[in-house]
């Protein structure tokens, strides 16, 4: 950590810069067109598949092209951030996601969306750890750095939710395209806010070459690790190309890891991870996430398939829960971070969300959304709104300002890795029970309205085995919080810059 200067006393707190609220807007501006387009496209996919003839084998590949490149490149493009400058590395993934969601939006083939979208991926990789590091080193004093996060986190948390409602009002009333070309004014609006705006304080840029091995070990390593967890979706866990893909990724991310202890300039500096708080955090994260996303899955699924809601309803069935993370993040987390220490927020927000997730285990074909699912959603969203914004401050608190672009991208690979086996294994979950379900019990159906109840029944039966896995999964991620992360509430400190002149920073109290 930078060498620590005294504060003299009766000192004004560093106000910084005076626009970074503005650059806060466009900042998050930006995070929910990253986090918007993971659900939109989801909602318009049927409707892009039968217009552009893409068959049923290939139609995973308008997710999975985005996944693999924004999951195999968030390291690099954090270390690019770190290299370039955040606000040009920002400004570039901006305008790059921009051109690439007209692209898709003007597709005539499955080949040419699913290029579209692989570029997405990679401007996306740059874009989201520039965006979070940029907070990191703008919103230095305590407490307005939580009010930053707070707003961060609920958009990162409920972003998801809004794009399905915006994904099934696009597809309903205009078309599957505009599902893409609606990034277009989301990215100019916020890339020329930036470029006029955002001021990156200077001396926190690492200069140093790149580190190419490292660059394509881990490139390689996260890319067959979330391919591998797509596969082990649709061709299953013993497929002999789903092994060897984690056997690939189990050995490059080895050879990554020995490969950063010997270079001079790693593309990962070891000590961003193998600190306590922050290495509890992205662990937590990512294990959170595994459990969020699957749940997302099953509960769109349920008020489709069972209880006959349109993707438009079904977008406004999730309001409620992205209304309990704007409370969770931007009331509670924000006013008590500077009071308490993070676990003491994120552990019971964590255990919150579990307890949302509990209440999901008891859906069956005739729950009413009032009485189950609402009260449902609604203790998720405040769980983790709560959890999550203590967590994006934490991650990347008290890291080198040369290493706040791959502390950055470090959050966000938690949580693509997160949700990439989620959503693998928690679907495994539930097809495994389901097909359980209708094997006992088909037999005792005697009519074809008989049969069908049997395979709703066993639909939902699968979504709750899936969830029960996902409550284990949350309350593993408090009991990683509490015994990892350690750091007090965050306490105003005058620490010395990478370019000597002293800036005011929140540095966490290590609890004894």
């Amino acid at each position: 950590m930078s060498e620590t200067a005294a504060k003299a006393p009766g000192a004004p707190a560093s106000s910084g810069d005076a626009n970074r609220w503005k650059a806060l807007v466009f900042i998050a501006l930006a995070q929910l067109m990253v986090v918007l387009d993971a659900t939109i496209v989801n909602i318009a996919l049927p409707s892009a598949q039968t217009d552009l003839g893409i068959s049923d084998g290939n139609r995973q590949w308008v997710v999975t092209a985005y996944a693999l490149a924004f999951g195999g490149l968030l390291l690099f493009g954090g270390r690019i951030a770190d290299l370039w400058g955040r606000k040009r590395a920002f400004v570039i993934g901006l305008t790059g996601f921009a051109a690439a969601s007209a692209l898709g939006g003007a597709a005539t083939s499955g080949a040419m969306m699913f290029g579209a979208r692989a570029l997405q991926g990679v401007f996306g990789a740059m874009l989201a750890p520039a965006a979070l590091s940029l907070l990191a080193v703008m919103f230095t004093d305590a407490k307005e750095r939580a009010k930053a996060f707070g707003i961060y986190g609920a958009i990162a948390g409920g972003g998801g939710a809004v794009g399905f409602i915006l994904g099934g009002v696009l597809t309903e009333y205009l078309n599957w395209r505009w599902t893409f070309f609606v990034n277009i004014p989301f990215a100019i609006v916020a890339a020329l806010g930036a470029y006029f705006v955002i001021r990156e304080p200077e001396g926190g840029r690492n200069r140093n070459p790149l580190d190419i091995p490292g660059v394509l070990l881990s490139t390689l390593g996260l890319v067959s690790l979330v391919y591998g967890f797509t596969r082990a979706e649709s061709d299953g866990w013993g497929d002999a190309t789903t092994i060897g893909l984690f056997v690939a990724s189990a050995v490059l991310l080895i050879a990554f890891v020995v490969t950063e202890t010997r270079v001079k300039a790693p593309l990962l500096p070891l000590r961003v991870v193998t600190d306590r708080n922050r290495g509890g955090i992205y662990l937590s994260l990512g294990i959170a996430i595994i459990a969020m996303f699957g749940t997302f899955l099953f509960l769109t699924y349920y008020l489709q398939a069972i209880k006959g809601f349109s993707p438009i309803q079904t977008g406004f069935a999730f309001l409620p829960m992205v209304a309990g993370m704007m409370i969770g993040s931007t009331q509670i987390g924000t006013r008590l971070m500077t009071r308490v220490p993070a676990r003491m927020l994120m552990g019971p927000g964590f255990l919150v969300a579990a307890l949302g997730m509990l209440l999901m285990t008891r859906l069956e074909i005739g729950s009413s959304y009032a009485s189950t699912v609402l009260p449902a959603v609604l203790l998720l969203g405040l769980g983790m709104g709560t959890a999550f914004m203590p967590a994006m401050s934490l991650a990347t608190l008290g890291v080198e300002p040369r290493d706040a672009g791959v502390a950055s991208a470090m959050v966000n690979t938690s949580q693509q890795v997160g949700g990439a086996i989620g959503t693998a294994l928690l679907n495994t979950i539930a097809a495994s029970a389901t097909t359980s379900y209708i094997k006992d019990h088909i037999a005792t159906a005697t009519s074809k309205s008989q049969q069908q109840l049997v395979q709703m029944e066993g639909a939902v039966h699968g979504y709750t085995n899936a969830i029960w896995f996902a409550v284990g999964m949350l309350a593993l991620a408090a009991v990683i919080v509490v015994a990892l992360v350690n750091a007090g509430k965050p306490e105003a400190t005058t620490v010395a810059s990478g370019d000597g002149v002293a800036d005011e920073v929140a540095i966490p109290v290590v609890a004894h």
